[in-house]
C-alpha cells in the first residue's frame, strides 16, 4: 500500500474538495471543526456561537458604554456517522488523481451532500415564522419579500441571509424576467450557476432537491371549535387545546397560529378525551381562554434564513491504531472534517477505501429563519 501513488492524504483532500463543491446547506450554515476534539458517535460537544451586541446611542455626559465581547455557547449531538467504503483495483489506486476522483470520490461526496443537506434541511421543523400559502407553490417576487420582511421583523442581519428553495418553486421563479434575463439581473448572467438562482432582495438563493415536504399531524375537531383550553400567562411553553369531538396527533414542526402569533410544536403529541398537552416555541404571551387555534396546513418547507440559524458541527474519529500511517488520514478545512482509511481484505483478496465524516446539526436560533411555505 505504501508505494501506491494515491495516498489516503491525498484522496482525503480531493474528497473534501468535492463535498464543499457538491452540498448546497452545509456551505450556507455556521460550521464548526475542531481536529483537537478526537469524538466518538453520541458524544455532546459545546461548542462557539458568535457574539452579538446592541447598538447603544452615545451620550456625551456618561460616555461609551463596554459590552462583553462574550461568544455564547450551545451543545450539539455529534449522533451522525456518514461513511462510504468502496472496493479499489490496482489499477484505479495508479490512476490519476482527476480520473479517481471522476470515477469514484465524486459519487461518494454527491452521497454525503445529499445526507448533510437533509440533516440541515430538517431543522426547518424548530422555525416558528412562515410566510406564504401552504401546499401552493412560492411564485412571485411578493413571497420572497414576505419571506424579507419577517427577518427584518425580526432584525435579523442583512448580510449572510440565504433562501433555500425546492425544484418547484425554482421553476416558477426562473420564469420571473428577475431571474432570467441578463439586464434585470444585474451580472450578465453569471449567477445562472448549478443550484444558484443569484443575490435577489438580500438573499442568496439556491435551489436543492432535498428540501422536506412537512406532512402535519391528523388532529381535527368541529369547525370553529378548536381553541385554547383555559388562559395562558406570557412566558409559558405549553398549551392545552381542546375542541368538541377532538381527535388525532400534532407533530413536532406543526405550525399553530394562536391570537395573532405563530408557534412550532416542538414534541409529537396525542388527543385525549377532546383536549391535547403540546410544547410550543417560542414562549407565548399571554393568551385568553378559548383563542381559536389554527393549524398550517401540509407544505414543503422552502427556507429563509441566516447563516448563524443553524450550525453543522465536525469532530474526527480516532485513527486506528492497527494500520501504518500510510493507510489512514484526517484532512479538515473550512468547517469540514473527512477521515480516509486504506484497508485490505485477506479473504477476497481486494483493497478497500474507506471515507467517513462525524457530525451533527443544530438550530441555534430560530428567530434568524422563517419558512417560505410551498
Amino acid at each position: 500500500m505504501g508505494n501506491t501513488i494515491l495516498t489516503p492524504s491525498i484522496i482525503a483532500k480531493e474528497a473534501l474538495m468535492q463535498l464543499r463543491n457538491n452540498t448546497v446547506m452545509a456551505n450556507l450554515v455556521h460550521r464548526d471543526y475542531s481536529q483537537e476534539f478526537v469524538a466518538g458517535v453520541g458524544n455532546t460537544v459545546t461548542i462557539r456561537k458568535p457574539a452579538t451586541f446592541e447598538a447603544q446611542e452615545f451620550d456625551r455626559s456618561s460616555g461609551i458604554q463596554i459590552q462583553d465581547a462574550t461568544e455564547g455557547s450551545d451543545t450539539v449531538v455529534l449522533d451522525k456517522l456518514l461513511d462510504v467504503s468502496f472496493e479499489v483495483t490496482s489499477e484505479q489506486l495508479t490512476m490519476n488523481i482527476r480520473d479517481f476522483s471522476e470515477q469514484l470520490l465524486i459519487p461518494a461526496m454527491q452521497g454525503f451532500a445529499n445526507k448533510i443537506d437533509l440533516y440541515l434541511l430538517g431543522l426547518y421543523n424548530d422555525i416558528p415564522d412562515a410566510y406564504g400559502t401552504a401546499g401552493t407553490t412560492p411564485s412571485a417576487v411578493s413571497d420572497i419579500t414576505g419571506a424579507r420582511k419577517i427577518l427584518n421583523d425580526n432584525k435579523v442581519p442583512f448580510a449572510n441571509r440565504n433562501l433555500v428553495i425546492d425544484t418547484a418553486a425554482e421553476d416558477k421563479f426562473l420564469q420571473l424576467s428577475t431571474f432570467h434575463e441578463a439586464d434585470k439581473v444585474g451580472d450578465n448572467g453569471t449567477a445562472m450557476r448549478e443550484a444558484s438562482l443569484g443575490r435577489k432582495f438580500g438573499f442568496n438563493i439556491f435551489m436543492d432537491q432535498n428540501v422536506i415536504p412537512h406532512t402535519k399531524g391528523t388532529l381535527t375537531g368541529d369547525e370553529g371549535t378548536v381553541k385554547i383550553k383555559g388562559a395562558v400567562s406570557a412566558g409559558s411553553t405549553q398549551l392545552v387545546i381542546d375542541g368538541t369531538n377532538l381527535t388525532g396527533t400534532l407533530v413536532k414542526g406543526d405550525i399553530l397560529s394562536i391570537g395573532g402569533k405563530t408557534y412550532v410544536i416542538k414534541e409529537n403529541a396525542t388527543a385525549a378525551a377532546n383536549e391535547i398537552a403540546v410544547k410550543v416555541y417560542p414562549a407565548t404571551t399571554d393568551i385568553a381562554d378559548d383563542t381559536d387555534v389554527t393549524i398550517t396546513g401540509n407544505h414543503t418547507a422552502n427556507i429563509a434564513f441566516h447563516k448563524n440559524a443553524f450550525a453543522l458541527v465536525s469532530r474526527p474519529l480516532a485513527l486506528p491504531r492497527g494500520l501504518s500511517s500510510e493507510q489512514k488520514a484526517i484532512v479538515n478545512y473550512d468547517g469540514f472534517g473527512l477521515r480516509v482509511i486504506y484497508d485490505y481484505n485477506s479473504q477476497y483478496k481486494k483493497d478497500v477505501i474507506s471515507i467517513d465524516m462525524l457530525c451533527g446539526v443544530k438550530t441555534l436560533n430560530p428567530e434568524l429563519a422563517c419558512r417560505l411555505l410551498g
